[in-house]
């Protein structure tokens, strides 16, 4: 298997709605094309990948550093033995030689989305759906489990917009709960204290038995803000309370996990096992309650997030603990493969890369993977739209 073409665009996400720290009006996401010498049904094998939402394009390190290098190394280096089909892990070294440790950042970026995209490529080619080629891949080095049929799946959503209210947020959740999904989350920190407090009263109000809400800060708040949102916090029986702080700060982590009873969610912007480790290590986080939610797609693909795992075994964390940000295929699958404990959705924002599969609908807050070839990317028709017309 061989890549033959590599293609680079840019799609905007069109969007005025606003989290605690952002603005999404200028947001960018890049998207790319891998074509291989693989034919399969008379089709050309081409994989697709994109960056998950929160982080601009990265089409300066693809261009300039990334995709340069896969480009100059001998096709043999990017196989794998066994299949004679590319390794996206071997290529994940490939694109990182002649890179220093640390500084992660958007570099993981850039390499998670070549790597989401060699994934699709690899599975199509393979004949087999992503998290199935998942498993087998990683089986041989004792890491994956037998892949779940259904994965969990939360609505994320609940933003800022200029001209929202409480009862527009209302109805936005309710359309979460007239598609299958049974919990969800809404954004804090971006009003007052007693705004958001009046914001979260009126979605639970609204919320059936059974289905919970999680909230969800950005990063936004200082220890001082982070401890009195806890306090208020505990009146309810939230889902989680999601990255109070800047989440490198884990001795603020640590005070707040001592001081809230609730479960805490952290580590979508965690790029790279070391840090990880690091939180596992300083952030007083508790193995049997919090959630770590670190996304594959913006940090390096899955070989590092297989790296996150281990870690995260040796120090008596359990996968289950894990639930990736991002919404979309590519993380799903690597839900199922490895055994998580759920996956985030965007069923209404980040159009039309937030979200699932036309096909597989959300069921009593579960999807079902399906058995098609690839990450499923093509399934969704709006981004398969988008997609080629990108590339036509």
């Amino acid at each position: 298997m061989r890549i033959t073409d590599v293609k680079v665009a840019e799609a905007p996400i069109t969007s005025n709605m606003a989290n605690a720290v952002i603005s999404f009006s200028g947001m960018t996401v890049s998207v790319i094309a891998i074509a291989t010498d693989v034919v399969r049904d008379g089709e050309r094998v081409v994989g697709y990948g994109f960056n998950s939402n929160g982080r601009y394009a990265q089409t300066g390190l693809l261009t300039e550093r990334v995709l340069p290098r896969l480009k100059e190394a001998p096709p043999e280096r990017l196989l794998d033995p066994e299949t004679g089909l590319i390794d996206p892990v071997a290529a994940r070294d490939v694109m990182l030689t002649n890179e220093k440790p640390g500084g992660h950042g958007d570099r993981a970026v850039a390499v998670g989305i070549v790597d989401m995209a060699l994934w699709d490529a690899v599975a199509k080619a393979a004949g087999k759906p992503f998290y199935r080629a998942l498993h087998e891949r990683f089986a041989r080095e004792g890491i994956a489990v037998e892949p779940a049929d259904t994965v969990q799946v939360y609505a994320a959503g609940g933003y800022y917009h200029p001209d929202g209210t409480i009862a527009s947020l209302q109805e936005e959740i309710r359309e979460y709960l007239e598609l299958g999904y049974r919990d969800v989350k809404m954004k804090i920190g971006g009003a007052s204290l007693d705004t958001d407090r009046r914001r979260i009263e009126a979605v639970l109000s609204i919320l059936p038995a059974g289905s919970r809400l999680a909230v969800d800060a950005n990063g936004r708040f200082d220890l001082r803000t982070a401890l009195a949102y806890a306090d208020a916090l505990s009146a309810y029986d939230l889902l989680w309370y999601e990255e109070p702080v800047d989440p490198l700060d884990y001795q603020s982590h640590a005070v707040l996990a001592e001081a809230y009873e609730g479960r805490l969610a952290t580590g979508e912007n965690l790029f790279a096992m070391e840090e990880v480790r690091n939180l596992l290590r300083h952030g007083g986080l508790r193995q049997h309650l919090d959630v770590l939610q670190m996304d594959p797609a913006l940090s390096y693909g899955t070989s590092e997030f297989v790296r996150m795992l281990t870690c995260l075994r040796s120090a008596g964390w359990s996968p289950t603990a894990c639930h990736p940000h991002g919404g979309h295929q590519y993380n799903l699958g690597i839900a199922a493969a490895f055994g998580l404990g759920g996956c985030e959705s965007y069923p209404r924002v980040f159009e039309p890369f937030g979200g699932f599969a036309d096909d597989t609908p959300v069921e009593d807050g579960r999807v079902r993977l399906s058995d098609a070839p690839g990450i499923g990317i093509e399934r969704k028709a709006a981004l398969r739209d988008l997609i080629h017309g990108l590339f036509a």
